[in-house]
């Protein structure tokens, strides 16, 4: 593992380092290694995951063999939830990391109560599940219903576009998003709508498939991503296409660095990213001060 902090100042200067974005027409963007228009990208990656809501936990269990468990936990740690917050998980449908959420801020409660009447803990905890495709929300709400948690008012399913958030300014004290910008036509404007619903002190955390630098595990892994990963979608999922976009989404998804510095110009401060298994995943983390 490493944590690195990124200044501000270093934006301009990594950003032209990043040539897949830069090489696209202003009015076009990527779906994996295509070109498509802008119009095309979010109802081509609605298709993608329409076609694997139903598998999609069976398939994160197989690619990653279990380890994208551990990295959520990893996710959820540097929150530090709290009861009674305002929370947004975004690209969240499944519910995965919004459950670990309620959990820890649950196991909070349970040790106030030994030394706090139930009156004076603090108000109700909201977490919001924001996704834009419907499937991946009935997924969540589903395992919701599984663990108990079908009936909670803690827990608020919202189908939005994380580009254009319906939550107030300054309404969040934190938020979240886990495999999911990567997917988005506008990263910067995904940054600004975080930064926006944050509140004061809110802390923005992105967990995100990256790029790995050392050359030897650069090449086990891109063979492990381009030869394994979508065979196994087409055996498990019978959807061979999907699982090759989600590999090549990863390599148009701009390096660490590039991206802390994105994160950075959004407004976000004290940036930094923690790289696991090697920059295979890294999270990156922001304060709205």
């Amino acid at each position: 593992m490493s944590v690195r902090m990124v200044a501000r100042r270093l934006g301009s200067k990594l950003l032209p380092r990043f040539a897949p974005a830069a090489t696209l027409h202003s009015h076009a963007t990527s779906f994996g290694f295509k070109e498509v228009n802008e119009e095309e990208k979010s109802q081509l990656v609605g298709n993608v995951f329409t076609k694997v809501a139903s598998n999609y936990d069976i398939m994160n269990d197989l690619m990653s063999g279990g380890l994208h468990r551990l990295w959520k936990d990893r996710l959820v740690s540097k929150l530090s939830p709290f009861p009674g917050m305002k929370h947004l998980d975004v690209a969240g449908g499944t519910g995965d990391v919004a459950f670990r959420i309620l959990e820890t801020i649950n196991s909070v409660n349970r040790r106030a109560k030994e030394d706090t009447r139930e009156d004076d803990l603090q108000e109700e905890t909201q977490i919001y599940v924001c996704d834009i495709n419907p499937n991946m929300l009935n997924v969540g709400k589903k395992r919701a219903q599984e663990r108990g948690l079908g009936d909670l008012g803690s827990l608020v399913w919202v189908e939005g576009d994380a580009e254009k958030l319906t939550f107030k300014d300054d309404s969040m004290d934190g938020y979240t998003i886990a495999f999911g910008i990567r997917n988005v036509t506008h990263i910067g404007k995904v940054l600004a709508e975080a930064y926006r619903v944050l509140k004061k002190g809110g802390r923005f955390l992105c967990l995100e498939l990256s790029h790995v630098d050392t050359p030897v595990f650069k090449q086990l892994y891109d063979y492990y991503s381009f030869s394994v990963i979508p065979v196994v979608g087409e055996l498990v999922a019978g959807d061979r296409d999907s699982y090759q976009y989600l590999v090549e989404s990863v390599r148009r998804f701009p390096p660490q660095e590039v991206f802390a510095s994105m994160i950075a110009d959004a407004g976000f401060q004290k940036v930094e990213y923690e790289n696991l298994v090697g920059g295979v995943v890294a999270i990156h983390s922001g304060l709205k001060i």
